[in-house]
């Protein structure tokens, strides 16, 4: 099955060429596809915070990037580029603060900045670290999507459908994805009929990201609005609902895309199996609870404008990014480490003791 899902893959976001960081501008998608590049930390940082890449696992991925592009451009000023780089740490770190994917990068790059002994190339070490991240990530996603197939043969029905939620494939992480890999997999396996995918709004994640990779693919989609979803389940045997993470709490509360809380909320009201699907990057120990998650909110423009157009009239808008959906209402988080049935504390704490699985 492994190398029936890396025939599978087919679209990428994030490439790593000729010194500098080039991505896939997900703002155009899906009429263009338009590839960016960035030679500097504040770019990349710019790219993150509006939405040239987006997805925890891929903002991740791309601050590693951007955090060596700022150590290239420190070395090159000369001086105590350690300090200078202190900068970059920063910009980089408050481009967008849910996703926990980010943090866990810029930590990682951090502690191997700490280790470097005299002789080491600090420029050559951190590219070293950064193409491991990357690399990583789509190995993970391999494992999740393995993982949690496994799962869905397990409580298999016929003419399955399932319904998922914002992107969580290949554009949103190293490759592949995590949700939608899991999703791409069962279908190869012919376990799935067909894939109902949330519009997402307000940047329409679901309509322009999700519904183009599953088509560009030939696996059956339909688009719904996103207040549709619990018509969906009573109506269309949806036995499923799929969704990533962007940061995982230690006692298995998760924010995700707003609107997952109520999808929890539905699946559970309508007997639907619910599954997370992140990489155990995603898992943040220091959290007690998603109390503790920081909730970004975008300008309420986004809610009032259309493509520039206002269609709302003059009133402030509230427009949460995330929403946080306690553990009680999941059924099962996949992580590359492995798999985590109605999930709480003590069970994360066990599973991050893991080594990863292959």
């Amino acid at each position: 099955m492994r190398d029936r899902l890396l025939a599978a893959e087919k679209v990428r976001a994030i490439d790593w060429r000729d010194g500098a960081l080039h991505l896939l501008d997900q703002r155009a998608l899906p009429f263009e596809e338009t590839w960016l590049s960035y030679t500097d930390a504040a770019g990349v940082a710019e790219a993150i915070r509006s939405m040239v890449v987006r997805g925890a696992p891929a903002i991740g991925i791309s601050a590693a990037y951007g955090l060596l592009l700022g150590l290239r451009q420190r070395l090159a000023a000369g001086g105590d580029w350690r300090a200078a780089l202190e900068a970059d740490f920063i910009v980089l770190g408050e481009s967008r603060p849910t996703g926990g994917n980010l943090a866990w990068a810029l930590s990682r790059m951090r502690d191997r900045l700490q280790r470097l002994k005299d002789g080491d190339d600090p420029s050559q070490v951190l590219e070293t670290e950064a193409l491991a991240i990357h690399e990583s990530d789509r190995e993970a996603n391999l494992n999740m999507a393995q993982l949690g197939m496994e799962l869905i043969r397990k409580y298999q029905g016929s003419e399955q459908a399932v319904l998922t939620h914002c992107n969580t494939g290949a554009l949103a992480t190293g490759g592949f994805g995590t949700a939608l890999g899991v999703i791409r997999g069962a279908w190869l396996d012919g376990m799935i009929e067909h894939v109902y995918v949330g519009e997402t709004r307000p940047w329409l994640q679901g309509t322009r990201l999700t519904a183009w990779e599953l088509a560009n693919e030939g696996i059956p989609v339909t688009i719904n609005a996103d207040s549709a979803a619990a018509h969906l389940m009573k109506t269309k045997g949806i036995t499923w609902v799929i969704v990533g993470a962007d940061r995982i709490a230690a006692n298995g509360d998760v924010a995700n895309k707003i609107g997952t809380y109520q999808l929890a909320v539905n699946a559970m009201h309508h007997g639907v199996r619910f599954m997370v699907v992140a990489p155990s990057s995603t898992i943040d120990l220091a959290l007690a609870s998603g109390d503790e998650i920081p909730l970004e909110e975008r300008d309420g423009a986004e809610l009032l404008e259309v493509a520039g157009h206002r269609i709302g009239p003059d009133v402030d808008a509230f427009n949460p990014v995330f929403d946080v959906t306690p553990a009680d209402l999941i059924d099962v988080i996949v992580t590359e480490k492995g798999i985590v049935e109605r999930p709480d504390t003590a069970k994360l704490a066990q599973l991050m003791c893991r080594k990863r699985l292959h």
